[in-house]
């Protein structure tokens, strides 16, 4: 066999595989290339830029359809919320949170938490409080079963102590009623009206020998010489009436009755009068007086001083340390609750504010076709290769059946 018939039966097969192999390889490529169109004159050549680059605003709404249509399903999305928002993970992000936020306060070298905890509080006290209770103050109800209780509990069993009883009536006789005043009172009761009057009663109403006394001698010139007396000796009548409260035992009998005084002794409908005189007592000067009281204290305290013992306080407390498990596991507990009950709405309302396949097609258009190539041949390389491969087998055998068909022919291989 001379060597033009040998290249007569080999060429035919080879140059089929290589054509074969070639032409998937340029096909390939021409899905992502050339990455822009190019132009001979004003002409645009047909196929450029490559079949992805060209239609990849198309190709970003058909991966957003796909995605959202068969994979990102509101009932998806549920289950991925359902795992993601799982007890224990809920629990661990609240604990992680609240920690945070403690050691923050522990780092808060500016005091600017302070600042804001103290202002936060001054608004409370001075302002929303005052504005609470005036309007809550309105209602008939309004503290009432704890005014009652205060009442019952308090006040209805109220009673002075044996050193109670002594201490309010020695200041009662040295503050209140001391000689002087019980002197200055006498004087002013001993107006001539006064004495006109009790002299006249006394001798109408006395008999016997009350009766000869008074219309005999009468009150009225002694309750005069008394007045003169009290008047010009201010000294000795002090004197006079202040041994008459010792010789009287005036404070023994003062304090026997302050011991004595107790509202369980008055009548129940006397009780139950006094207990709603005091609510409604204390609801009147609340809503006349209550916020003016609030806005008061509110000035009066030093609320940077105030915030930052409370601070103080807060970052060396164990309790606060300790409760914060039990405050996150009950917060996701509470969580838990809400999202059985209304997860399906929230998935609803949260899929169009999210905008997923806006995103998606975003994310797509945004891609360059250089870097979209470079994804599609990572995640199918050996795929577009073995079309490659199998183009070349495919052109090697088509090239050997045309020799084989020649040579069955007895024609000469051309």
């Amino acid at each position: 066999m001379d060597l033009f018939t040998l290249w007569s039966l080999i060429a035919p097969p080879v140059i089929g595989g290589i054509i074969g192999y070639f032409t998937n390889d340029i096909a390939i490529r021409m899905l992502f290339r050339p990455y822009k169109a190019i132009y001979i004159g004003k002409r645009k050549l047909p196929f450029t830029p490559g079949l992805i680059p060209s239609n990849q605003e198309r190709l970003a709404q058909r991966i957003s359809n796909a995605i959202m249509g068969s994979l990102l399903t509101p009932a998806e999305l549920q289950n991925l919320a359902r795992r993601l928002l799982a007890t224990d993970r809920m629990q661990a992000a609240i604990l992680w949170l609240l920690k945070l936020a403690i050691e923050q306060v522990k780092e808060d070298n500016q005091q600017k938490t302070a600042r804001i905890l103290a202002g936060i509080l001054q608004d409370f006290l001075g302002q929303s409080l005052p504005r609470l209770i005036k309007v809550w103050a309105r209602r008939e109800d309004f503290l009432e079963a704890q005014l009652n209780q205060v009442f019952d509990q308090v006040l209805l069993e109220l009673q002075l102590t044996d050193a109670q009883a002594n201490q309010l009536s020695d200041w009662l006789l040295k503050a209140v009623l001391p000689p002087d005043v019980l002197r200055q009172s006498l004087v002013n009761f001993l107006t001539d009206r006064n004495i006109q009057i009790i002299d006249e009663g006394f001798r109408e109403k006395t008999s016997g020998t009350y009766w000869v006394v008074a219309n005999l001698f009468g009150l009225r010139n002694t309750l005069i010489r008394l007045r003169t007396y009290c008047l010009d000796e201010p000294e000795a009548s002090n004197a006079v009436l202040a041994e008459l409260i010792r010789s009287l035992q005036i404070q023994e009998r003062l304090k026997e009755v302050l011991q004595n005084i107790s509202l369980q002794n008055l009548p129940v409908s006397t009780v139950r009068q006094l207990r709603k005189t005091m609510r409604d007592a204390v609801r009147g000067y609340i809503q006349m007086r209550g916020t003016e009281v609030l806005q008061g204290l509110s000035n009066s305290v030093d609320w940077d001083h105030f915030s930052n013992l409370l601070l103080n306080r807060l970052r060396n407390s164990t309790a606060v340390a300790d409760s914060l498990e039990p405050v996150s596991q009950e917060l996701a507990l509470i969580l838990e609750r809400y999202l059985e009950r209304d997860l399906e709405a929230i998935v609803a309302k949260a899929i169009p504010i999210m905008n997923l396949d806006q995103v998606i097609i975003d994310r797509v258009k945004a891609t360059s076709p250089q870097d979209l190539e470079a994804a599609i041949q990572e995640i199918v390389r050996s795929e577009l290769q073995a079309i490659v491969n199998l183009g070349g087998v495919l052109g090697f055998f088509i090239g050997l059946l045309q020799v084989v068909g020649l040579a069955l022919r007895g024609s000469p291989v051309s």
